[in-house]
């Protein structure tokens, strides 16, 4: 006879901001898992801009597993650590308001950490569209020549990983190692995961876990996010440099190339154009790789791939040299 497995009580985490289109869905896939335990979810309230305090208000009222906890800073990192204050339980899992676990990702989640024995455990970030620009954007998310080759974006082998995607974790790891940083704006998943690791957790991949993340809908925010990305990998690469991939020194370097070949250009040199026109044809062969999408969408991809990749890259050396700020907060999550 199998032996009967017995499933704890889960506390899902759901930092909340400007999400008043996907929130609803965001909620509901989590509530909707077929789960054997009990689970609570905790939406931390940030001042939200558009209607999204009604949707969480309206959500809370129609199911009693809903709490929710103010976050008036409205930052993803205080937010998350105000929640794991009053988890009731002792599996924490991170969900974001513009994401959706797939079918079985609670249960299943579960399952590998106990097999495992890991502190941390995340999955794939299953990159998706509505728009042709959106399609675009999640396109660029799960491809190797699109942000690079990190698991979580591309999916690969089951096994001990750098970061994972939002997480699920033991509540006691987080306690032991005094949460997120609060002083980190982005990467705070990165900076967790080393930490974690530095006391000497275990962070663990499987492709099995997926969830579906809805990215950025409009160019000027795209370009933003990947601007505030790009500084904050910056500085927590600055921080630690020996944890650093050599993969986020790529998009710098595309950055530093086209500027060298501006300032060849500028003194009459006219190899200095070989950079950008190098890069140029990247782009554009990436785009017409991208079979999968529509003319619209490849279209657009040629304008996505430079926002993503050279805001990034310009940011990531405002971040090594000068340090992140306060300031360097990325205020464009509304729709």
């Amino acid at each position: 006879m199998a032996k009967k497995v017995s499933y704890p009580a889960l506390s899902v985490l759901m930092p909340v901001l400007n999400e008043e289109l996907y929130l609803e869905d965001a909620v509901n896939s989590v509530l909707g898992q077929d789960y054997p335990g009990e689970i609570e979810l905790l939406l931390s309230l940030g001042p939200s801009r558009d209607k999204t305090l009604q949707v969480a208000n309206a959500l809370a009222k129609r199911d009693k597993r809903v709490r929710l906890i103010d976050n008036p800073r409205g930052l993803t990192t205080v937010g998350l650590n105000k929640s794991i204050g009053q988890a009731k339980f002792d599996y924490v899992i991170r969900v974001d308001a513009h994401s959706e676990p797939q079918p079985n990702y609670l249960q299943r989640g579960i399952e590998i950490l106990l097999e495992t024995g890991a502190d941390l455990l995340g999955g794939v970030m299953a990159a998706k569209g509505k728009s042709p620009f959106q399609k675009a954007v999640a396109w660029a998310y799960t491809s190797r020549f699109g942000i690079g080759g990190a698991a979580y974006h591309i999916g690969g082998q089951a096994g001990e990983a750098e970061s994972a995607y939002l997480g699920i974790f033991r509540k006691s790891t987080l306690l032991k190692v005094g949460g997120y940083d609060e002083g980190v704006i982005r990467g705070e998943d990165w900076d967790l995961a080393r930490r974690i690791k530095a006391a000497g957790g275990l962070v663990w991949f499987s492709p099995e876990l997926g969830v579906t993340y809805w990215p950025r809908s409009r160019y000027k925010d795209l370009a933003r996010q990947f601007y505030s990305t790009g500084i904050w990998r910056g500085e927590l690469s600055r921080r630690s440099l020996r944890s650093a991939s050599k993969r986020y020194f790529i998009p710098p370097l595309a950055v530093l190339s086209q500027v060298v070949g501006l300032i060849f250009l500028a003194t009459g040199h006219v190899i200095g154009v070989v950079p950008t026109a190098f890069y140029l044809l990247f782009v554009l062969a990436i785009a017409i790789s991208g079979s999968a999408l529509s003319l619209r969408s490849r279209i657009w991809l040629v304008l996505v791939l430079p926002a993503m990749q050279l805001c990034w890259g310009y940011g990531f050396w405002v971040g090594i040299l000068r340090g992140a700020t306060m300031a360097s907060v990325d205020k464009s999550r509304i729709g």
